[in-house]
Parts: structure tokens; sequence; C-alpha cells
């Protein structure tokens, strides 16, 4: 059962994508992409809301997300945050396999 948490990170003046663009040039998104357990870790721009972004961040389980937390990129990722000066609104979901047919004949792949 996987994990997903997406995180809303809200700054000013194009702050939040500054940030992303750090975490990239850095090298922290592709660590977080490399540890063990990680499935997505993607960021997106609302288009209603430029100064907002926001993090799709899914994980195979509780067990690695709580290693990525413990993680020493959670640092370098939190001095970033306070850098750009972002707010964070956080939403948690957890996956299920397809309840039925009804979910699966209303997608396209």
């Amino acid at each position: 059962m996987a994990l997903t948490v997406n995180l809303y990170y809200t700054g000013q003046n194009g702050s939040a994508h500054k940030f992303a663009r750090e975490m990239i040039d850095q090298g922290i998104v592709a660590a977080i992409k490399a540890e063990p357990g990680n499935l997505k870790y993607d960021y997106f721009t609302p288009y209603d809301d430029p100064e907002t972004l926001l993090l799709i961040d899914s994980w195979a389980d509780q067990d690695a997300l709580d290693a990525h937390h413990a993680s020493p990129m959670m640092k370098q990722l939190a001095a970033l945050r306070d850098k750009y000066d972002l707010h964070m609104r956080v939403e948690r979901y957890v996956s299920s396999e397809w309840g039925n047919d009804g979910d699966q004949r209303l997608t396209r792949r």
C-alpha cells in the first residue's frame, strides 16, 4: 500500500520555483528519487496559482517514508525551504488497489 504526500510550497516573487531549481541543481531531488521505496518525486505548478509549487511525493510504505524523513537530505531541504521563506500545506493519501471495475472504466491508459 503506497503513501502519497502532496506538499504545496507557497512563496512570493517566484521563490517556490527558485527553491525547486536549487533542489534539482544541488542533486537533492536525484538523491531522493534514488532512495529505497521512492515511487515519485515530481514538482508541478497549479495553473491558477503561479506562486505555489506542488510536490507529489510517493513512497512504497511508511517505513520508506520514515527512512526518508530521517535522512540527511531533510536538513538540506529544510534549510532551502527557510532560505526561500516558503509556507507549506500537506495532504496525505494512502493508495489502494482498484476497488471495482467502475473506477477502471473511467480512466484512460
